[in-house]
């Protein structure tokens, strides 16, 4: 069985998982699986205040090895037992996921473009571009409203590794995808180009 592999990626709250929906719903719901890079943050052993610290958004903060192992199970036919992470308490927690392999797998993340393993892994690269407010605002209301975060600290984390983290990697990735979606706008066209394009992929 064939997998297509394809790569969303773009700044905190610039709609990526909004993209990798839309994509879904063009296909069965078995037929597809959708990976977070999110969930792969490293496991750290630090008292809850010194986690609170941690610069989530530089590279480092990433298990790319693991995500890049697991992904090539998928590929290869395997199940995976995948990490989940706990946003509340900034740690990955005990229990896992099991995710079976699928015709298409869909990986997103602010940093999926930044592992050059990804990218060779990925027969679709996506970067989605929005507005530096307007993704704020969005990363501010969901951490707020999903991950029980304060208004302090999500402007604190913005400003002192968010936005210095997005100028530093993840803009520059942009470069390394085959379609760039302006999110401000309706991406219902670019859906449907990618979806003749994975089932072409999977024809071949």
């Amino acid at each position: 069985m064939k997998t297509v592999v394809i790569s969303v990626a773009g700044g905190s709250g610039s709609g990526k998982t909004t993209v990798a929906n839309k994509i879904i719903q063009k296909f069965k719901k078995s037929e597809v699986r959708i990976i977070r890079l999110d969930d792969y943050y490293k496991k750290l052993d630090l008292p809850f205040e010194e986690r609170k610290l941690v610069n989530y958004d530089h590279p480092d903060s990433l298990d790319f090895d693991l995500f890049v192992e697991q992904i090539k199970e998928l590929i290869d036919g395997k199940e995976i037992n995948k990490p989940l992470y706990d946003y509340s308490m900034h740690q990955r927690k005990d229990e896992t996921e099991l995710i079976e392999p699928s015709r298409i797998l869909i990986l997103e993340g602010i940093l999926v473009l930044e592992d050059e393993r990804i990218r060779d892994l990925s027969d679709i690269k996506i970067y989605v571009d929005t507005d530096s407010d307007l993704r704020f605002i969005r990363r501010m209301l969901r951490d707020i409203s999903e991950r029980g975060r304060s208004v302090e600290s999500v402007v604190n984390q913005y400003l002192t590794t968010v936005k210095p983290m997005h100028e530093a990697f993840v803009e520059k990735t942009k470069k390394y995808a085959d379609i760039i979606i302006p999110n401000d706008f309706s991406h219902d066209v670019a859906v449907d180009l990618l979806e003749s394009k994975i089932f072409e992929i999977l024809k071949k």
